[in-house]
């Protein structure tokens, strides 16, 4: 009843951060999409009134004329009806931390820890997830804040940080988890921008308006940096949120740098779309983008798998049995009896040979892969992935 339980929060808990992460990601793509389409204003008396910019645009129906005001209006109160883009990043945040817990801290042992990789006590596994969480912030802004004014040369130390966490983490936890953990620390800096930065800063700013001092632009200038680096952010954040879908990109020896060249051919890909929104097209940017996700698709591409001879007079197929029903039945079967499942993986049932058969491509795949099964729970041989290998290439097709 537990593992069924879980599989209900599971569930709801990953709708709910679907959602909120639909509603923050659309906000942040739509202003960086609106400040880069402002055009100067028409009318003297908006320009004496402080506006930086505005753009007419029309939607559902309707007509919206948006300006833009760096230190607000001039000459006029500031509004008391401010709407504040925030728990957008927040609901997105706490139910993302939410799923962590659920599925990567009560689900330690199955989804966190591979014995193969590190073999690490639940508390201590739970530990370096948190820990990772926290010290990423913490360097992270102590660079933007040693690096200030120094952008370039920032968001190439971010890269190499990012990069170097992914790679301690896949020394440490199972492949998937290392990848979910380096999105969970992304998505921690974003929010963290938001919650440490940005919204301090615009207090800042307001209270000053309202106070009738000019403000100082140089919080807005920060919290513009920290906003630019969450568009930067986000596509990265997307891939691993759907890359568990995906074991051919994770389980891969090299996942780690897999996931560096994906990471890069995101952020050129959104650099393309953000210079766009200025009139500036540089083909180079999506091409460059492309050959980095087809050199990644070639290098993933499936070798033929080193199958293991069986001994003279051994029926393959009844071998393959044998492992499937000690390695993998105690999972995907119709009532598994491994802790944490209440029901089999992507509803794969391996219990028969007809069963067995059926889903013949993707027992080799995952096999071979080594994503099967989940953290080598079961401890699965080389040699007996070798008869899987054997005894699938034999089949005719």
């Amino acid at each position: 009843m537990e593992s069924y339980l879980l599989d209900w929060a599971n569930l709801l808990v990953r709708w709910l951060h679907l959602i909120t992460g639909i509603a923050w990601i659309g906000s942040s793509f739509y202003f960086v999409w609106l400040d880069n389409h402002l055009t100067a204003p028409v009318r003297p008396a908006d320009r004496e009134r402080g506006v930086h910019g505005e753009l007419w645009s029309v939607h559902g129906g309707g007509f919206y004329h948006s300006q833009k005001f760096l230190t607000g209006p001039r000459g006029e109160p500031l509004t008391e009806d401010l709407h504040w883009f925030k728990w957008e990043a927040y609901s997105t945040w706490l139910s993302g931390m939410g799923l962590l817990a659920i599925v990567y801290w009560f689900g330690a042992s199955t989804y966190l820890i591979d014995r193969s990789v590190m073999p690490l006590s639940v508390p201590a596994a739970i530990g370096v997830s948190a820990a990772t969480i926290v010290v990423g912030w913490l360097v992270y802004d102590r660079l933007c804040r040693l690096l200030r004014n120094r952008d370039t040369l920032l968001a190439g130390a971010v890269f190499v940080f990012v990069v170097a966490v992914a790679w301690a983490l896949f020394q440490v936890f199972s492949a998937r988890a290392a990848y979910l953990h380096v999105g969970a620390m992304l998505g921690t800096l974003m929010v963290a921008n938001v919650v440490m930065v940005i919204i301090p800063g615009q207090r800042r700013m307001v209270g000053q308006i309202r106070a009738g001092q000019a403000p100082d632009p140089e919080p807005g200038r920060q919290g513009k940096l920290r906003s630019t680096h969450n568009t930067y952010f986000t596509l990265p954040v997307l891939f691993i949120m759907i890359s568990g879908h995906y074991p051919f990109t994770y389980s891969h020896r090299f996942g780690w740098l897999v996931l560096a060249v994906v990471m890069l051919a995101g952020v050129l890909i959104r650099q393309f779309f953000v210079l766009r929104h200025k009139g500036i097209v540089k083909p180079w940017l999506p091409l460059a983008a492309c050959a980095l996700l087809a050199g990644v698709a070639a290098a993933l591409a499936p070798a033929r798998s080193p199958s293991a001879a069986l001994p003279a007079g051994v029926d393959a197929i009844a071998r393959v049995e044998q492992v499937v029903q000690r390695r993998c039945v105690s999972c995907h079967a119709d009532h598994p009896t491994q802790a944490g499942f209440a029901q089999p993986p992507k509803g794969v049932v391996l219990q028969t040979r007809e069963q067995l058969l059926q889903h013949a491509a993707k027992v080799s795949e995952t096999v071979a892969s080594r994503y099967m099964p989940i953290g080598n729970l079961t401890g699965m041989t080389d040699e007996e992935r070798g008869w899987v290998a054997g005894w699938y290439a034999g089949l005719p097709r």
